[in-house]
C-alpha cells in the first residue's frame, strides 16, 4: 500500500532536476501518511515518478518503489494489493526473473508480458502508473470497484498525477479554482462523482478505467470493465448458497495474505459478521476485531458485535464515538480534500484511528448492501416501475410522502437522487432541504427501469465516490489498509448473475445472504433492523452542538463567499430546533462546505 505521484512533460527531452527536486520532495511529503515506511523517486528524460510505501507484503528493501524491470525500460509506482499475486507469479516465472516476494513486481512483469490486457488478470484493489521509456508513454489504471484513488491535472505543457490531489494542487502552473458545477452536485448529494473533484480541471480517474498519456500530449481514457446484470444463472437456492459461500470464503482467504498484523472491523451487522466468522475459521491464530458504537443506545450496535466476538473467541476492542469532533474536523476536511459530507465519516475516522493500535491491515463488510440489495430504499424502489405507470404525479407524491415518513429520512435522499427525470419535481421534494439558492439542484439524467439499474448506479457512483472514498481517506491517513471481500470482482460478477428475487424477497433484504449467515451468526443479529453507521446528528445539533453549528454557519467569513444566504441558514436552523423538520443532513453538509472553503480557499 502506497502513495504514488508523477509528472510527465510534453514535447521535452529532459527535466531540470534542480528545479523539479524540491517539488518532488514536497509532493511525497504530502503523501507520507499513505506510506510512512519508505520513500523513493526516479527521473527518466521528461518524466519523474515517486512513491511512499506502507509495507504489507515483503517487508524487505526489495519492495522499494519506484520499481523497474530487468532492462529498466519499465518503471512502476503502485498503490494497492493484488490478492492473487502468488498464482500470477507461477505463470510468469518461466519468462521473468523475480528479486522480491512483492505483488508489485508481479504486476510489473504482468504488464511487460500482456500490456494493457494485464488488467484482466488482476484480482485486487489498485491504482498504479507504469512508464514505458521505449514507447515514451505513461499507463495509469484504477481497480474495477474504485477502492484506490487516482487524481490528475494536465494542460498543453505537462501531465501530473497522485493518489491525492493535495499532493500537486499547489504546484506552480496548476490553477486552484472552484468547479461550481461540482459544488452544485455536492450540495445535493453530499459527495462529488467521478471524474469531477470540486477543483476545476483537476480530475479523478473513474473506477474500472485506464489512461494512456503520450509524450506528444495525447491523453486517452478507456473503460476496461463493467458489471453485467443481464446474464442470469438458473440455479436452485441451495446451489446459490453453496456457490456464494465458496466464493466469499475464497475472497476472505485471499485477503488474509499479509506480512503484518491483521484484524477485522465488526459492526454488529450481517456483512461484517459473516466476514469475521469466515476469517476466524480460516485463520491459524486468534484474530483482532474492532468495533465502534455510540453512547445513544438507539445508534449503538456494540452488544451485537460483542456476541460475534465471543462466539469466535476474537481479541476484541471497542470504542465509543462522542459528539466532540470539532477539534479534528479541519484536519478531516483537509484530508478528504474534495467537498464531502457523509456523516458516517465521524465514526469511520475514530474506527480507523483505533484500529491502527492493533493492526496494519483490516477486513470489513463493505459491499454487502450493494451486492444483496440491503438498503431500505431498495424496498421502495423495487416497486417504482409500477408507480411510474400512474399518469398523474400527485398520487405518486402522496405515496412517497407517506413512505418518507415511514422510513428514515437519509434513505430518501438516496432515492431522490436516482428518480427518473419525468418526476424531477418529486426528486426536488426529496431534496428540498439540501438545496440552497441556485446551488444544490444538480440532477442525474438517470432513467429507472429496474431495481438493478439502481444497483448498477450504486456500484458505479455511490460506492467509489462516497463509501469507498470515506474508507480510503480515513484509513490511509492513519497508515491503515482496509480490504473488502464482498468487493472482490469475481464475487461481484457472480452475484450480478443472481435473480433479484433471491436478494430482495418481498420486503426481506439480503434474503440469500441471511440464509447463509444463519450457519455462522446468532439469530438476533440476522433478524434485527438495519441501523447503518450514522451518528445521531439531529440530536447533537439540537443539543450539545447547537451553539457550535449556529456560530459556524452564520460566521461572516462563510457568508462573504456569496455562495449561501444567511436567511436560508437561519430558517434551516430554526425549523430544526423547533422540531418542524429534520435538517440535520442539510446543516451538516453546509458545515462541511464551510470548512472546505476555509481550508482550500481562505479569504
Amino acid at each position: 500500500m502506497c502513495g504514488i505521484a508523477g509528472k510527465l512533460y510534453f514535447h521535452s527531452n529532459t527535466i531540470q532536476r534542480s528545479t523539479e527536486l524540491p517539488l518532488i520532495n514536497k509532493t511525497l511529503e504530502k503523501l507520507h501518511h499513505r506510506g510512512p515506511d519508505d520513500l523513493g523517486y526516479i527521473f527518466d528524460r521528461n518524466v519523474w515518478l515517486g512513491a511512499t510505501r506502507l509495507k504489507i507484503i515483503d517487508l524487505s528493501a526489495a519492495g522499494h518503489q519506484p520499481m523497474q524491470n530487468e532492462d529498466k525500460h519499465l518503471t512502476l509506482v503502485f498503490n494497492g494489493e493484488i490478492y492473487n499475486y502468488i498464482e500470477l507469479k507461477k505463470r510468469l516465472r518461466k519468462r521473468h526473473k523475480f528479486i522480491s516476494h512483492t505483488d508489485s513486481e508481479v504486476l510489473l512483469h504482468l504488464y511487460e508480458e500482456y500490456g494493457v490486457d494485464c488488467l484482466q488478470f488482476l484480482r485486487g484493489m489498485f491504482a498504479f502508473a507504469i512508464w514505458d521509456s521505449r514507447k515514451n508513454e505513461l499507463f495509469l489504471a484504477r481497480d474495477r470497484l474504485g477502492k484506490k484513488p487516482l487524481k490528475y491535472f494536465y494542460n498543453n505543457r505537462f501531465f501530473v498525477f497522485a493518489s491525492e490531489l493535495k499532493a500537486f494542487v499547489d504546484h506552480p502552473a496548476v490553477p486552484k479554482k472552484i468547479d461550481e458545477a461540482a459544488i452544485d452536485e455536492f450540495l445535493t448529494f453530499g459527495y462529488i462523482t467521478s471524474p469531477r473533484t470540486g477543483f476545476k480541471n483537476i480530475w479523478k480517474l473513474p473506477s474500472a478505467h485506464y489512461m494512456i498519456i503520450q509524450s506528444t500530449g495525447t491523453v486517452q481514457i478507456q473503460r476496461y470493465w463493467q458489471l453485467d446484470f443481464t446474464k442470469k444463472l438458473s440455479l436452485r437456492e441451495e446451489e446459490w448458497e453453496e456457490r456464494i459461500l465458496q466464493k466469499l470464503s475464497e475472497s476472505v482467504t485471499l485477503r488474509l495474505r499479509s506480512d503484518v498484523s491483521l484484524g477485522f472491523h465488526l459492526s454488529g451487522g450481517v456483512d461484517s459478521g459473516i466476514v469475521t466468522a469466515l476469517g476466524a475459521i480460516a485463520s491459524m491464530k486468534p484474530i483482532h476485531t474492532i468495533s465502534i458504537g455510540f453512547p445513544d443506545n438507539n445508534y449503538n450496535e456494540l452488544p451485537y458485535s460483542r456476541e460475534v466476538a465471543q462466539k469466535y473467541n476474537t481479541l476484541h476492542h471497542e470504542i465509543y464515538v462522542k459528539s466532540d469532533f470539532k477539534v479534528f474536523l479541519p484536519k478531516l476536511t483537509y484530508q478528504y480534500e474534495e467537498p464531502y459530507a457523509d456523516p458516517s465519516i465521524i465514526p469511520t475516522w475514530f474506527l480507523m484511528e483505533k484500529s491502527k493500535e492493533y493492526c496494519t491491515v483490516v477486513l470489513n463488510g463493505d459491499g454487502g448492501d450493494e451486492n444483496f440489495a440491503g438498503y431500505r430504499r431498495y424496498k421502495v424502489l423495487k416497486y417504482f416501475t409500477l408507480l411510474q405507470k400512474i399518469y398523474c404525479k400527485k398520487p405518486i407524491a402522496y405515496i412517497f410522502k407517506f413512505l418518507y415518513r415511514t422510513f428514515k429520512r437519509e434513505d430518501f435522499y438516496q432515492i431522490g437522487r436516482i428518480l427518473s427525470l419525468p418526476y424531477s419535481d418529486l426528486s426536488q421534494f426529496f431534496f428540498a432541504e439540501r438545496t440552497y439558492g441556485n446551488l444544490g439542484r444538480y440532477r442525474y439524467p438517470f432513467n429507472v427501469s429496474s431495481l438493478e439499474d439502481i444497483m448498477r448506479f450504486d456500484f458505479e457512483h455511490y460506492l467509489p465516490d462516497d463509501l469507498l472514498t470515506k474508507v480510503d481517506i480515513s484509513s490511509m491517513v492513519h497508515s491503515l489498509e482496509v480490504r473488502s471481500p464482498f468487493l472482490d470482482h469475481e464475487f461481484v460478477e457472480l452475484i450480478a448473475k443472481m435473480p433479484i428475487e433471491l436478494k430482495l424477497k418481498g420486503i426481506t433484504t439480503k434474503y440469500i445472504l441471511k440464509k447463509i449467515a444463519n450457519k455462522y451468526l446468532p439469530p438476533k443479529i440476522i433478524e434485527k433492523k438495519k441501523q447503518g453507521f450514522l451518528p445521531p446528528m439531529a440530536r447533537w445539533i439540537r443539543g450539545e452542538l447547537h451553539t457550535y453549528f449556529k456560530k459556524e454557519l452564520l460566521e461572516k467569513s462563510f457568508l462573504s463567499y456569496g455562495l449561501v444566504q444567511k436567511d436560508d441558514i437561519i430558517k434551516l436552523l430554526q425549523a430544526h430546533d423547533e422540531f418542524k423538520a429534520n435538517h440535520a443532513y442539510a446543516l451538516w453538509t453546509l458545515l462541511c462546505f464551510k470548512n472546505w472553503l476555509k481550508i482550500w480557499y481562505p479569504l
